[in-house]
């Protein structure tokens, strides 16, 4: 059957519809290397944001600048080097360096913005504030107390587990004006909301503090420890500390007693700060990172009274194709079992592993080299197979 074409245009776009499907015998899936774009390409257009409708706002105090010059640099090298004494403790191996020290000329130094740029990587202050940042130039030093003379000290993004994190860590500041500043410290999980994908569990909320007497604050918000639901990877847990220009009333954010149901917890960063952003500046950050353990199975059943909630992935059913009549190139072992149940060859492994079980006597031992044992007389390919991954422990049968 002809059917009659009544333009030119539909012949000409019939022509160069054949040409893109079939060029060389080739079927070709969309377009030529040369045209399409790349996925970095593809990407960048997704995520492309106009820069005069978004930009970033710094919200916070400006990074004292005592970065060494260069030429000062160079000169406290060269003075290292000609230090006699010096040079024989490194070269004996005795030469000792306070830590402690190199920390704190980092943290007046180039610490803030190293800190902003981990936080930036993170994602921390895209789904705290949204486009808004700010440098942490006030070192924040919290550490959890897990027992005995061990802690476990919050850094930037290092990992705790939740049963590290069962009671309120120690929480230590520097105040620039002494004990004449007001401070907030509040710990937030971005990650683990249950009910609404945009809001925030407020884990600890201390407002009013006296200077660097982090005592002597206001508890809006008791200590709760971090409960990642399993199955849903590493939640972020962010103190944040602010700044305050006055004494503020938190009433609208005070929770009484411990707090356990979650959905009083409901918090956003955004906008509490949106509301007080005359009054708070946010100054100092640590976070770090949480997955799921076992303590938390008591932690939900008992403290919170709930049923643990469990994420598993739903895998999607395999895909076998219909049977054919004669399969080419297919052993025909495993083509066959493609289409029997499950179940019946589980049963199958299972009475060919307890066969050589005997409850009055150990184990065999395991071949030295099972790849070195000859076959006896003729064995097929697909047999020969089989004979290799059971020597060798191969595949499914360490699954029964």
């Amino acid at each position: 059957m002809f059917v009659l074409l009544k333009s030119t245009n539909t012949l000409t776009q019939l022509n160069k519809t054949c040409v893109n499907i079939v060029r060389n015998g080739h079927h070709l899936r969309g377009k030529p290397p040369g045209v399409a774009k790349s996925l970095q390409q593809r990407l960048e257009e997704i995520n492309y944001k106009d820069p005069k409708l978004t930009f970033k706002v710094n919200i916070g105090f400006a990074a004292s600048k005592t970065v060494q010059d260069q030429a000062s640099r160079i000169g406290v090298l060269k003075n290292n080097r000609q230090n006699k004494e010096l040079e024989k403790q490194s070269r004996n191996q005795s030469l000792l360096i306070n830590l402690d020290d190199v920390k704190k000329e980092w943290l007046t130094q180039g610490g803030p913005q190293h800190i902003q740029q981990i936080a930036e990587h993170y994602g921390v202050f895209e789904h705290l504030f949204g486009d808004a940042y700010f440098a942490p130039v006030v070192p924040l030093h919290v550490k959890y107390n897990i027992g005995g003379d061990k802690v476990a000290p919050v850094y930037y993004g290092n990992v705790l587990k939740p049963s590290d994190t069962a009671s309120a860590p120690e929480v230590e500041f520097n105040s620039p004006k002494g004990n004449d500043g007001l401070w907030t410290l509040i710990m937030t999980n971005p990650d683990g909301h249950l009910t609404e994908n945009n809001k925030e569990y407020v884990h600890w909320f201390v407002g009013n503090i006296p200077g660097d007497q982090f005592s002597k604050g206001e508890t809006i918000v008791n200590y709760l420890q971090s409960f990642p639901p399993k199955g849903t990877g590493f939640h972020r847990h962010i103190f944040v500390l602010y700044k305050q220009e006055k004494k503020l009333d938190f009433s609208a954010w005070k929770r009484d007693g411990a707090c356990l149901n979650l959905s009083d917890r409901t918090f956003s960063t955004q906008e509490f700060y949106r509301g007080l952003q005359d009054d708070l500046t946010p100054a100092g950050l640590a976070f770090f990172q949480a997955d799921w353990d076992s303590s938390l199975n008591e932690f939900y059943h008992n403290k919170l009274n709930m049923q643990e909630p469990i994420f598993e992935y739903d895998f999607p059913e395999t895909y076998v194709k219909k049977q054919e009549w004669f399969p080419l190139r297919e052993a025909f072992n495993l083509y066959m079992d493609r289409y029997r149940d499950p179940k019946q060859i589980n049963k199958e492994f299972l009475l060919r592993k307890l066969k050589d079980v005997d409850p009055f006597s150990p184990p065999k031992k395991p071949l030295p080299y099972p790849n070195a044992v000859k076959y006896e007389g003729y064995v097929p390919s697909w047999l020969k197979l089989e004979k290799t991954k059971s020597r060798n422990k191969w595949g499914r049968i360490n699954d029964i």
